[in-house]
């Protein structure tokens, strides 16, 4: 039997930016995977040009154009790279029929995943939330710290070009605040988690970067240094434009400060900068943020893939 028979064929919904650039990721990189299906709603889009071109299915029909497709019965995986909104169907029904589902927006119906904490105790999950480009980009590094010693609070600071903030993540930003602070205190292990974003307009415009602040229990710098290089490298595995911008620097508080929720706390504050910049398969090397989504999410296809 051939490689090809035995891949896992996927779908994606969502004919987008992010939708379009996954696509390219699953074609050039796919080892456990194979394009089966591009969904969309607007006929004329960019994504599902290209996926004919590329010799892809297409449906402009939506979900519902999917289901219509002769090859859904095949497809076990599909990506939804829509809106949190619009998520919720689509995972209803998907699921129904059996299918896995990835999902790229901020709905969170599914249990958080970050490919470098977490995706082997997620692989039977039905549903599994890819969290936020910040989340991915940052909630490692809160993670690598808590390995070391107690974090009581983390929070982090996601700067993108205002050029790759798309219609999705634009009316998302909401979502984007609440989830990834949550997935901060659930998958990186701190007592409070607040994340913010930033638009910036700056032309050029500038690639992916983030700030991750974190008050925790004093602890060996050596070792929280450690801890953080060996996350940043896990990432590199499936993000290789994902890097430290600069050693990770130490503070220590000696007056107690207030915590919303925790009261009066002292300790140390660990800052890490990071950098994500882009593999430019069909995003430009600055949009970071939705290269380290799609990456990941091919991540965890390739990761249920190989298991089934």
């Amino acid at each position: 039997m051939n490689a090809t028979t035995t891949r896992s064929k996927v779908a994606i919904i969502g004919s987008g930016n992010i939708g379009t650039d996954l696509m390219i990721k699953v074609l050039r990189h796919g080892h456990h995977v194979e394009m089966a299906a591009m969904v969309g709603i607007d006929p004329a889009s960019d994504g599902l040009a290209r996926a004919r071109r590329l010799g892809v299915a297409t449906t402009d029909g939506g979900l519902d154009g999917l289901l219509a497709l002769p090859g859904f019965k095949d497809i076990g995986i599909v990506f939804d790279a829509t809106s949190a909104q619009a998520h919720a169907r689509h995972n209803q029904v998907l699921q129904a029929h059996g299918v896995r589902v990835i999902d790229l927006t901020p709905a969170a119906l599914g249990p958080y995943v970050i490919p470098a904490i977490n995706l082997d105790d997620q692989l039977d999950a039905g549903n599994l939330n890819m969290v936020t480009c910040g989340g991915q980009a940052t909630i490692p590094i809160v993670k690598a710290v808590s390995q070391v010693t107690r974090v009581h609070y983390a929070e982090i600071v996601a700067s993108i070009s205002s050029r790759s903030a798309g219609p999705g993540t634009r009316a998302n930003i909401d979502e984007f605040t609440e989830t990834t602070s949550r997935a901060i205190e659930q998958l990186g292990g701190a007592e409070r988690g607040k994340a913010i974003i930033i638009l910036n307009p700056a032309e050029p415009p500038p690639i992916m970067r983030d700030s991750v602040f974190v008050l925790c229990e004093p602890a060996d710098r050596d070792a929280i240094s450690a801890s953080v290089q060996a996350m940043v490298e896990r990432v590199q595995g499936y993000v290789p434009g994902y890097r430290l911008k600069q050693a990770v620097q130490f503070e220590d508080l000696e007056a107690p400060v207030n915590v919303p929720g925790l009261g009066w706390r002292q300790g140390l504050k660990v800052s890490v900068f990071l950098e994500v910049e882009g593999a430019a398969h069909y995003l430009p090397a600055y949009a970071g943020n939705l290269d380290i989504m799609t990456s990941a999410a091919l991540a965890c296809a390739e990761r249920i893939a190989a298991s089934i």
